[in-house]
């Protein structure tokens, strides 16, 4: 048995985005309960460093009321099964309006998996170069992309000015396997 048993699900909300749903569980204790839990595709997350600088992305993120800077990131509802490297290929092309001659798969990390099963693929991108198109989504339509020097984005973190947890997350997986 494993350390908690599903006995029930049910789909308690759904969108093209994510699915939420209700599981009544069994602990090995025999004790029920319920987890809620978020289904969401996997997403891709790319680190765009060229020439000393590092590409952010913001936008406003309405579940906090906040524009934030993070790494261009996002996943393709449309086409959950997507190769994960086409994936960071096209969100980098769309957020960005570059393509990267170098892909390098950093590996892969959970986002909050206390109530989401989302997997984060981390690519680091380099040898950027413009596209000659850039289609975004609905949803992007007020993303700002600018580059900043590394010294500039390290202070962004220190300072509290840059939270996203994934963005920190793929920047310390890259300095700790000193892919930058």
């Amino acid at each position: 048995m494993t350390d908690i048993k599903t006995l029930d699900s049910r789909i308690v909300y759904q969108n093209k985005w994510m699915t939420v749903r209700e599981d009544k569980i069994q602990r090995q204790s025999g004790a029920e309960g319920i987890y809620g839990v978020v289904d969401k595709p996997d997403c891709a997350a790319i680190l765009a460093i060229d020439n000393g600088r590092i590409h952010l992305v913001q936008q406003f993120r309405y579940s906090i009321q906040q524009r934030c800077w993070e790494i261009p990131q996002g996943a393709w509802e449309a086409n959950p099964d997507a190769d994960h490297q086409d994936l960071a290929k096209g969100e980098l092309q769309e957020e960005t309006g570059l393509i990267a001659d170098n892909m390098v798969y950093l590996g892969s990390q959970f986002i909050a998996y206390g109530f989401l099963n989302q997997t984060c693929h981390i690519y680091l991108a380099t040898q950027l170069h413009p596209a000659s198109e850039q289609h975004r989504d609905i949803e992007e339509e007020d993303l700002i992309s600018q580059s900043f020097s590394i010294t500039e984005f390290e202070a962004m973190i220190i300072n509290g000015e840059l939270k996203d947890s994934v963005t920190i997350a793929a920047y310390g997986l890259a300095k700790l396997k000193q892919a930058i």
